[in-house]
């Protein structure tokens, strides 16, 4: 029986263990976490929407039917492809085909010292830390009685205008202007100020530019103020230098890029600057054919040229794609394998009753691109507890301005932002 080892159970890892589990394959799946993590939806739960077992599920209960999958909780440290063997912290394992979707992390342009001041979101811990960031600023606030301190502890910085940060962006102007408002007896929470930074001309830069300006308009009216062409020079406690002014905020917020730093240490590979493994059409890596990279560690070009962005559609596409020509060499199939990304469309939610969608024959926006938003959402999600508690919690915070999560849970006593 052929020893597949998939290592990383993201959206292309888990995909590409669904096709293959239902063959007469030993699949191994070696993950540093025990939980498939919906990433889209990380930002609910860094602002007090969701809570994190709503968009997370055990990976060993996904696969709990199938004798052929074994789930092991570890971390790859070396690949020995010339052995057809790799290392983890606790044990080795022999292959037959290596699946690498080791996704990727939070990039900081080489400005890692910018970390300590500026929260990321990429994992539940993140969230859950910027949740109690977030929740403790009106709390802070609510206790001080000096103005110039209330002001800037209830000022958001965003950094980086893509789905994440307006995401983002938008759930934070929700929850300070339409959810806490009666909560507080000193402080207005309507008067916080979030600000959205984009290095480049426009927000949503992969979307059309109808859309952008659409977002834009939508963030600008729920409160959120949007400075485009502003590049972030320099990152400390509780303040933001750009190449235009220097900004006083309690709270930065980073979501503007992600590298890959794990594969080029393990294995001699060419990468991009990101980090991103150059690979072949059908997605293996050059003088490695039975080694295959997927999701956001692989560069893939699309039909223009571009390298492929980093969403969850390109990574199932991915595994999904891998898988099959696995099969196919298994049954010793010479057909050629070249991956083409059909693009499903592209989507992001901006606050209560406004997403856009982009089909590129078909666009929406505004309440109906919000309902499609959230259905898809809803059906990609894994599991079917997870897709009824988000079900339940949107319907009830749609109709009750209520966000059901507002828990703090590091409530360590940290300095006020003065």
């Amino acid at each position: 029986m052929n020893k597949i080892i998939i290592v990383g159970a993201g959206f292309a890892g888990l995909q590409a263990a669904k096709v293959l589990v239902t063959s007469s394959f030993n699949i191994t799946i070696i993950d540093k976490n025990n939980y498939h993590l919906f990433q889209p939806l990380l930002y609910q739960v860094a602002t007090a929407g969701l809570s994190p077992a709503d968009i997370a599920l055990p990976i060993r209960n996904i696969f709990r039917s199938q004798q052929n999958l074994k789930v092991i909780l570890d971390e790859l440290v070396e690949i020995k492809p010339q052995f057809n063997r790799i290392r983890t912290r606790n044990n080795t394992y022999s292959y037959d085909y290596l699946i690498l979707a080791t996704g990727s992390e939070l990039s900081y342009f080489g400005q890692d010292q910018w970390k300590k001041f500026s929260l990321g979101l990429k994992n539940i811990e993140n969230a859950t830390l910027l949740r109690s960031k977030i929740l403790q600023a009106f709390e802070k606030a609510e206790r001080i009685n000096d103005d110039k301190t209330i002001n800037k502890l209830l000022k958001f910085v965003v950094i980086g205008g893509g789905p994440t940060g307006v995401e983002m962006a938008g759930a934070i102007a929700e929850l300070s202007k339409n959810v806490l408002t009666k909560e507080f007896a000193t402080i207005d929470t309507m008067a916080t100020q979030i600000i959205l930074l984009e290095a480049g001309p426009s927000i949503l830069p992969t979307a059309s530019l109808r859309l952008s300006i659409y977002a834009k308009d939508s963030l600008e009216k729920m409160g959120v103020e949007v400075k485009c062409n502003t590049v972030v020079q320099n990152i400390t406690e509780f303040l933001v230098s750009t190449n235009n002014e220097n900004i006083e905020a309690g709270t930065i917020i980073w979501c503007a890029g992600v590298k890959v730093s794990l594969l080029r240490n393990l294995i001699n590979i060419e990468t991009d600057k990101i980090g991103r493994v150059f690979v072949n059409d059908d997605l293996s890596i050059p003088k490695y054919p039975k080694i295959f990279v997927v999701g956001d560690a692989s560069h893939v070009k699309d039909k223009n040229g571009n390298p492929l962005p980093g969403l969850a559609p390109v990574a199932k596409q991915e595994g999904r794609f891998v898988a099959g020509v696995i099969k196919k060499y298994v049954l010793n199939d010479k057909t050629q394998n070249k991956f083409y990304y059909k693009n499903r469309g592209y989507l992001a939610t901006i606050g209560r009753s406004k997403a856009i969608v982009d089909f590129g024959w078909l666009t929406l926006k505004g309440r109906i691109g919000w309902i499609f938003w959230s259905l898809i959402h809803i059906y990609f999600l894994i599991g079917f507890r997870n897709r009824f508690m988000v079900f339940v919690n949107w319907v009830w915070s749609y109709l009750t301005f209520s966000k059901s999560a507002r828990l703090i849970t590091n409530n360590k006593n940290e300095k006020n932002s003065s």
